[in-house]
């Protein structure tokens, strides 16, 4: 198949890398001649990668000042690399450099980093060479991808600790609605919406956790790793983990740049948040139908027909449904691209980007969606209750009834299922049922049966640790209301950092 034109024009440019030499064409010297146009086409990264752009900027920064610490280059190279670098960060954000001419990533360039180095290299000559010195685009990318995947990692969390803010709200407001519980979409026992919503919540809750604990292992320094087999220049690895702000460097060069787990571990953690979403979404859904009319959502997060004026559509809740499936594709596509990859660095490891990054874009727009989505929802409470009086609810609360008395369960249980069935026949409620029929059951029972069925009881009798009884719902209203806190407190001290988490912030809004 032919490239098109443009694609070609988009690689007629100083930084890419089609020259003999040129200090963009990291590899240059062993090639006579640079690679065909549409190869370039084919292998660049820069599309996926350009969003490291600050991230790329601020390891070389710090790997600048691990050179000078080491005397592989002097102050004033270190002065001139650092002042470069920033001006570059600078001007990206601005999009114009200093005489005010359109600035911006070269799309030419064969990745962000070979784009950042060959642009400090025209502004500082040849003290940007030595920005490389002691290090391969195998330690650099991962790099990169550490500081990047820490502060995403971290982004998420504070929007899933949000979400779960939003349903423990919704959870204060609602712990006395009744709502139908379902086990094989049948009815089941009685719940309150509070205990429905704060089952949401756990999921939600876990999956924070989750992302805490694959943030630790991603919180590693690779740098200094270099191609495969580190180096033999006196690097200190140490001195530059800690101006990245990580704890502790790798241990092994060699598993260091050949290894996307930190990756493949947190694009599973986003594969089970969306499971998580979809599934809520698909109560939503399901909910906001005429036939259940338990929620209605707002118009904002709405959509109407084509074709048919009456329509309120739950649109949103469907996307999110359905986008978990690009999510489980593009954990599956890492999973795929490693599983035969030899020690080290293999091209293939370029693919990780494009399928990290649509998979994280799709669940961080998913969580902030739901929230929104539900935040502004009004719940229908008196269908909700409505949905409580019908389907023998209160079924095993007649069986709990006569094991207090001493009956054995499995003989309860069936004196609790003949009176559903006597139930049915006469078209009635359990609790509308003459007493004559419990008494024919069983000598245990007593008038005060029907004070002891009703769904309010059958919820507040249900106090056992993560029952749907209010003062159970209170406690995990108060361990979720603590979480979310301590998460808020933790993230204010988490913004006072680095200078560039707010730069990083900016250059995505």
């Amino acid at each position: 198949m032919q490239t098109p034109f443009f694609l070609y024009n988009d690689f007629m440019s100083e930084h890419g890398t089609i020259t003999t030499d040129n200090h963009a064409a990291l590899w240059h010297g062993r090639f006579l001649e640079g690679p065909d146009a549409a190869a370039v086409t084919f292998e660049t990264s820069i599309r996926d990668d350009m969003r490291m752009a600050m991230v790329d900027i601020e390891g070389s920064i710090n790997h600048a000042k691990m050179l000078c610490k080491t005397n592989l280059i002097s102050k004033d190279e270190e002065k001139q690399i650092v002042d470069g670098l920033n001006s570059i960060k600078n001007d990206l954000l601005a999009t114009k450099d200093k005489d005010g001419k359109e600035f911006k990533v070269d799309m030419s360039a064969e990745d962000i980093h070979s784009f950042i180095e060959a642009t400090l290299t025209d502004r500082i000559g040849e003290a940007g060479k030595k920005v490389h010195t002691g290090r391969s685009r195998n330690d650099q990318i991962a790099l990169d991808e550490r500081l990047y995947l820490r502060h995403q990692i971290n982004m998420l969390k504070t929007e899933i600790n949000n979400m779960i803010s939003v349903l423990v709200n919704i959870a204060k407001e609602n712990k006395e609605t009744l709502i139908p519980g379902f086990t094989h979409m049948q009815h089941a026992q009685p719940v309150t919406l509070a205990h429905h919503v704060l089952a949401w919540a756990w999921m939600f809750y876990r999956d924070y956790d989750r992302l805490t604990d694959a943030y630790k292992r991603a919180d590693v320094s690779p740098i200094g790793a270099c191609a495969l087999a580190g180096s033999g220049l006196p690097l200190d690895r140490a001195y530059e983990a800690d101006l990245n702000g990580f704890p502790f460097a790798t241990d092994n060069s060699l598993d260091t740049v050949s290894d996307r787990d930190y990756y493949l571990e947190v694009a599973s953690d986003l594969s089970l948040i969306q499971m998580h979403l979809s599934r809520a979404c698909e109560e939503i859904v399901y909910w906001a139908t005429v036939e259940f009319s338990f929620v209605d959502l707002s118009e904002k997060w709405s959509t109407g027909s084509s074709i048919m004026p009456q329509k309120k559509n739950p649109d949103f809740a469907e996307l999110i449904r359905g986008k978990t499936g690009r999510v489980y594709g593009d954990m599956i596509s890492l999973f795929t691209m490693m599983k035969g990859l030899p020690l080290s660095y293999d091209r293939d490891l370029q693919e990780d980007k494009s399928s990290f990054f649509e998979a994280y874009d799709t669940v961080i727009s998913s969580v902030k969606i739901f929230s929104e989505m539900v935040r502004t929802a009004k719940w229908n409470t008196k269908k909700m209750a409505e949905g409580c009086d019908g389907g023998y609810l209160n079924a095993t609360d007649v069986a709990d009834y006569l094991v207090r008395k001493g009956m054995p369960f499995r003989t309860a249980h069936g004196v609790s299922a003949r009176l559903v069935r006597a139930s049915i026949e006469k078209d009635c409620k359990l609790e509308e049922l003459d007493f004559s029929y419990y008494q024919k059951e069983s000598n245990l029972f007593e008038k005060d049966i029907y004070d002891l069925i009703t769904p309010q009881k059958c919820v507040e009798i249900r106090k056992t640790i993560g029952g749907p009884a209010s003062e159970m719902v209170e406690k995990q209203i108060e361990k979720l209301d603590n979480f979310v806190e301590a998460n808020k407190k933790a993230e204010n001290a988490d913004s006072q950092q680095s200078e560039w988490d707010l730069i990083f912030e900016n250059y995505y809004k």
